[in-house]
């Protein structure tokens, strides 16, 4: 690999547990940055060792509270005037993903309005892991590395051994990454079609396809309120599923999600750590996609494929 004397690894406060990661897959130090907070919650960013030069990677994920963002824009506007030769964010879970489009009228869309102001702030690249949808890399003027989580979940999902596999879409807009699990494991596939009464509220729910004496495997991108997959997996278990597992890229579990899981028919629920999960649930389980990330920033140092490395692109 190229001399780590040419890139570092900085992390804001929220993903210091995964960056902290990183860097060991790396064999590099985590960067010496400080954040320091004023009594009426603004904050400034520090960098207390030089980084002129360098290519600098800036590793924070984007999840609620809007605090992460700021300082991730925050660590940008740092990096560039302390002149860094290249700023990259690496952004394991890019949020407000799904304000994508205007849904009614009269709406905002805050994914494109984050790219603007990240690009507005200086960076050079984006790496990223499973957008809630595709098209959100076309709201950037620089380079985007779209990572798929699937990398350490298929693994996981073969792992389990299961005789009567079947994988499952909890809506009509994840069938596509559901389908390309399936083709991978080589399964048969089913539908949930769902209606909502309002955001985060389900009014009713379908299944489409045969799940009766079969281990359903529900695959979506992100869990937020957990409506949804528990919703789902109780529908299969009464339609006379053996067993039913949920897996996600991103652990959001807001609100009432970890009861609602512990209290559903899941045996399981499967994310990445792209977001910290603090919260007590014994059916979550959370794999690393840190050494994922380390070799994408491998790669890029190095200016190698970063294609290579994926098992299936959703």
């Amino acid at each position: 690999m190229s001399d780590s004397k040419n890139f570092m690894v900085f992390s804001g406060t929220a993903t210091r547990y995964l960056a902290e990661k990183i860097c060991q897959s790396l064999g590099c130090p985590l960067g010496n940055l400080v954040i320091t907070t004023f009594s009426d919650g603004e904050f400034a960013v520090s960098y207390e060792e030089s980084i002129r030069g360098r290519d600098v990677f800036l590793v924070q994920s984007t999840f609620p509270s809007s605090d992460n963002l700021m300082e991730l824009l925050l660590m940008i506007d740092a990096a560039k005037r302390a002149s860094a030769k290249t700023i990259n964010a690496v952004i394991p879970y890019f949020g407000w993903a799904r304000q994508d489009r205007k849904d009614k009228p009269r709406v905002s869309i805050g994914a494109k309005l984050v790219a603007d102001l990240l690009t507005v702030a200086g960076i050079d690249r984006i790496v990223t892991m499973d957008l809630h949808a595709d098209q959100i890399q076309g709201f950037f003027n620089c380079p985007v590395d779209h990572l798929y989580g699937s990398a350490v979940i298929l693994p996981y999902i073969k792992s389990l051994n299961l005789e009567n596999l079947v994988i499952a879409s909890p809506d009509v807009g994840g069938a596509k990454r559901a389908k390309t699990y399936a083709k991978y494991l080589n399964c048969p596939l089913v539908l949930c079609n769902k209606s909502r009464a309002r955001a985060n509220v389900i009014e009713s729910m379908q299944v489409i396809g045969e799940v009766k004496g079969k281990d359903v495997v529900i695959v979506d991108d992100m869990v937020d309120t957990a409506g949804t997959i528990t919703t789902a997996a109780n529908i299969m278990m009464e339609a006379g599923a053996n067993s039913v597992r949920a897996t996600a890229s991103h652990c959001v579990m807001s609100g009432p999600a970890s009861e609602r899981v512990q209290n559903s028919a899941l045996e399981e629920i499967v994310f990445t750590d792209s977001i910290p999960y603090t919260k007590r649930c014994a059916k979550v389980k959370q794999l690393s996609v840190a050494d994922m990330f380390a070799e994408t920033i491998r790669r890029i140092v190095d200016k190698e494929s970063i294609s290579d490395q994926y098992i299936i692109q959703n």
